[in-house]
């Protein structure tokens, strides 16, 4: 049987798929927004969609900081939009014990990258028998990804997706190695590239992350180019005024025209 990620592109078209949304659910006008925009975007350029959205988001620099609904209200608003939609959706867990409860309504369960050498939580959310995708951490190299699948296989559940986001490159910078994609790709699993956080700048706004969204498309056409099967993207209607990881969200108005030059470039490369 062949994996959930892969059966989304299983086409004669090249294609990837597309994991995109608001970093965090800030209300439900917004998210639902945000969802109807992008069903319609993907729907035009017959790209797969996920729609994303954190319902808290467990991992944020300061205590201040906006960090979502909460488990049991996110939950319930994603729930609505899936249904009114139509759409799967997937979201980050933290802990082993949501991942049964959030299974009930998530078609996807993420690994946040801060928790990818978590075992317990890997096993939680793989033992769902949903798919799973799990960031790659900053500190972790491409090779270290094995140990992460490894872990995965132990369950039997074979719909496992691996994010690359970047890694740590001295203080409050990342850089992308696009060697990690052939790398993590030739150990079976699907291969995603996170355009929006890997121009984060952890931490660079003092008490917040801060981010380089201008080079999001660069990125973007980079990982399309090398081989990536999904992008997952943020995106906000005004990243300015985002809640959380506005600095590296990219504008909802300018999602079509960069998907539709990425498309261009995945068919042109094959």
């Amino acid at each position: 049987m062949k994996n959930y990620f892969y059966n989304l592109i299983d086409r004669p078209d090249p294609v990837f798929f597309l994991i995109a949304g608001p970093c965090v659910i800030e209300d439900y006008d917004t998210t639902y927004l945000i969802a109807h925009t992008l069903k319609t975007i993907s729907a035009r350029l017959n790209i797969p969609l996920i729609f994303k959205a954190s319902f808290d988001k467990a991992n944020r620099t300061s205590i201040q900081s906006y960090r979502g609904p909460g488990f049991e209200k996110g939950l319930s608003i994603l729930d609505e939009i899936k249904k009114s939609l139509n759409l799967p959706v997937i979201s980050d867990i933290h802990l082993p014990e949501q991942a049964e409860k959030a299974a009930k309504v998530l078609d996807v369960i993420q690994i946040p990258a801060f928790l990818c050498r978590q075992t317990d939580l890997i096993l939680a959310a793989c033992r769902t028998g949903l798919p799973v995708n799990i960031k790659k951490g900053q500190f972790l190299s491409p090779h270290d990804c094995r140990n992460i699948l490894n872990k995965a296989k132990q369950t039997g559940n074979l719909d496992i997706s691996i994010t690359e986001r970047g890694s740590s490159f001295g203080y409050n910078n990342l850089v992308v190695d696009f060697r990690s994609i052939p790398i993590i790709k030739q150990m079976g699993v699907p291969v995603i590239f996170d355009a929006t956080h890997s121009v984060q700048l952890p931490g660079g706004s003092a008490d917040s992350s801060s981010g380089e969204r201008q080079y999001i498309p660069v990125l973007a056409k980079a990982a399309i180019a090398a081989g990536v099967d999904g992008l997952f993207m943020e995106t906000h209607p005004e990243p300015e005024k985002a809640l959380c990881d506005g600095p590296n969200s990219f504008p909802l108005n300018d999602m079509e025209n960069l998907l539709s030059t990425l498309l261009s470039i995945k068919k042109a490369v094959g």
